[in-house]
């Protein structure tokens, strides 16, 4: 069964079991709690036909369904314990404290019963689900489909190690080597290549994990690669030494794994990412509401200071190498790149006196709001650059391109600390701080990172 077959099989098998705990509660309540005879009204009905759908919900954002073939029992047990904590909170507030009690210990035995019954009655047949998952994954040929770089000795005894364990959930479709003549396991998997046409492999060959078999010590070589392999859908191992073990850098997934490195594709949980999106979407929806009279202000101040469009629409390269146009209230005279494109400085002559001020307390970039709630932005994230300066960024740093994994922001830490850049000079430093931030991103450096840019906007110190 395909990934798509197991998540469609824990989403009925959830909306199911929240249906079922509802109507079991629901009579417990009535004959035991309550001492009264069960009789269905509509609130049970209601119960049946929407708490499973915003159930349902919580678990999208909570990230059941994301990467279903990685998940394993602990973890499935993990969620379902979490969902069902929170879950039975937030109903017992809603639907149960304004129910007429004998006293205040029925409200206890609800709330108890509420969590026991929709605990057991969602985690049983998960359980069951994610149990036939791990045993099709561990059969031959159904495993994660894993390259591995390099041929040598280490490569043999790092293959071995994983393909012999009883609990292997590795799928080796091939290696392919680094220095052109170790090869040593040729004959357990098919020899692919070289690394140096790793992208044009990785191009025909449906890869899920990428083990890196080479020394940790070899830090030029595993950057170059990594630079040229990490798009962050593919999961990368490498090997560890003693210093990595000490410093706390492997991350342990289950207790027979090897001792290796796992490169994390972006560090904000799936939870986080959701309510990321779902904050974006209201907070910029409210601020455009509260902001419409500035932006009649600000549109009477730009047209009433030059000649030329009220707003300024522009190019960039947002998430995953897409193209948007990112606008903003227009702060230099018409026609200010009619010699191409140039980056504006402090005293930049083509800014005219509003557009200065603007610039300063960052009031000009107000209008993406709107880019956000389209979904080309996000309030915090890596600021969008032109393909005409991407171009002259990768020549000397290739790792910008992570930046696009995430969507763009308003702000970013590296606005916060460099605004505006001047140059390719200070666009490499400004992105030393959003890969940063990618590296780090949290919910609580999205909010640390507003709470500046909102002080540079009230100071107008924006550069």
């Amino acid at each position: 069964m395909e990934t798509k077959g197991w998540r469609i099989s824990l989403i009925l098998s959830d909306l199911s079991s929240a249906a079922f705990s509802w109507c079991c509660f629901f009579y417990l309540r009535q004959e035991v709690i309550e001492g009264r005879t069960f009789q269905p009204d509509n609130n049970f009905f209601l119960g049946i036909t929407i708490l499973p759908l915003l159930w349902l919900l919580f678990y999208f954002i909570q990230g059941t369904y994301y990467e279903v073939r990685r998940l394993f029992r602990i973890k499935i047990l993990s969620l379902s314990i979490t969902a069902s904590a929170l879950g039975s909170v937030v109903l017992f507030f809603a639907l149960i404290l304004d129910d007429e009690v004998r006293s205040y210990n029925d409200y206890y035995q609800l709330f108890i019963v509420l969590f026991i019954i929709h605990f057991i009655a969602t985690s049983a047949p998960r359980l069951l689900i994610v149990t036939f998952l791990i045993s099709t994954i561990r059969k031959q040929g159904g495993g994660f489909k894993t390259l591995v770089v390099g041929g040598n000795d280490k490569a043999l005894e790092l293959y071995q190690e994983i393909s012999n364990h009883p609990k292997n959930v590795n799928n080796f479709v091939g290696f392919v080597n680094v220095n052109g003549k170790d090869k040593f396991l040729e004959q357990h998997i098919p020899y692919l290549g070289h690394e140096k046409d790793l992208e044009s492999i990785l191009s025909k060959i449906d890869v899920e994990e990428i083990i890196i078999a080479i020394e940790a010590t070899e830090h030029d070589r595993l950057k170059n690669m990594l630079l040229r392999i990490d798009d962050g859908k593919r999961r990368i191992k490498l090997l560890s030494d003693t210093f990595e073990i000490l410093s706390g850098s492997i991350k342990m997934t289950n207790l027979f794994g090897v001792a290796l490195i796992e490169l994390i594709p972006d560090p904000m949980p799936y939870w986080q990412q959701s309510i990321k999106r779902l904050v974006d979407f209201i907070l910029s929806f409210f601020a455009i509401l509260m902001l419409t009279p500035f932006y009649i202000f600000s549109a009477l101040a730009v047209k009433l200071s030059s000649p030329g469009p009220i707003l300024f629409f522009q190019e960039r390269i947002g998430i995953n190498g897409h193209i948007f146009k990112i606008v903003k209230f227009r702060t230099m005279y018409l026609d200010a790149e009619k010699l191409g494109p140039q980056l504006s400085s402090e005293n930049d002559p083509r800014i005219t006196n509003i557009g200065r001020f603007m610039r300063k307390t960052r009031l000009d970039e107000f209008p993406q709001f709107f880019n956000v709630l389209l979904g080309d932005m996000s309030l915090v994230g890596p600021r969008p650059e032109r393909q005409f300066y991407i171009d002259q960024i990768l020549l000397r740093e290739p790792q910008y391109l992570q930046l696009t994994r995430v969507r763009p922001g308003i702000t970013s830490w590296g606005q916060v600390k460099y605004g505006y850049a001047e140059n390719v000079e200070q666009m490499l430093d400004r992105m030393k701080y959003d890969l940063i931030y990618l590296k780090n991103r949290s919910l609580a450096l999205d909010v640390k990172i507003m709470l500046y840019t909102v002080l540079i906007v009230l100071r107008a110190k924006g550069k």
